[in-house]
């Protein structure tokens, strides 16, 4: 794999207010279900242990969040990958993509239909990957989103980029 600038045609960042507003709620809701735990517990001890669990699993969540978000996406002639270098999906893997309304696509982004199954994954906040489809987007720009998608609909009609 080649990770040189070079053939970098598009950067999907994720929008720095988006980001730390989207971390700074999910880790307030598992602080407060935290002190909600402690402070005021519920009469049987079952949904204590919920509530602190909820509460550290909104914490986890909000961490891996703030790890996932410190990435972006890149496109090349090839693939869609994160800048740490991790692939989501070949070009030539892809069947079509969905940017309308109607489609179980992430907030501000867009969804990537894959002629195969892949392994699933996720960074929160950024993509996703379960099956044969791609949900891209969440705390990134709508514009470099829909610039993005539209690039690689642009490949896989065959038409030229540049």
């Amino acid at each position: 794999m080649n990770n040189s600038n070079s053939d970098v045609i598009t950067r999907l960042k994720p929008s720095l207010v988006r980001r730390y507003f989207a971390v700074a709620i999910v880790f307030t809701l598992g602080l407060i279900l935290l002190i909600l735990a402690f402070n005021k517990p519920p009469e049987t001890f079952g949904w204590q242990v919920f509530l602190i669990v909820l509460g550290a699993g909104a914490i986890w969540l909000a961490e891996t969040m703030r790890r996932a978000t410190a990435i972006w996406l890149e496109l090349t002639d090839e693939e869609l990958r994160e800048s740490s270098g991790r692939v989501l999906c070949r070009i030539e893997d892809i069947a079509s993509v969905e940017r309308g309304a109607f489609a179980f696509k992430p907030s501000n982004g867009f969804l990537i239909n894959l002629n195969k199954r892949q392994s699933r994954a996720w960074a929160p906040g950024m993509w996703w990957r379960i099956g044969n489809k791609i949900g891209v987007g969440g705390v990134t720009s709508a514009s470099e989103g829909k610039f993005m998608a539209d690039l690689i609909a642009m490949k896989l009609k065959g038409e030229s980029l540049f």
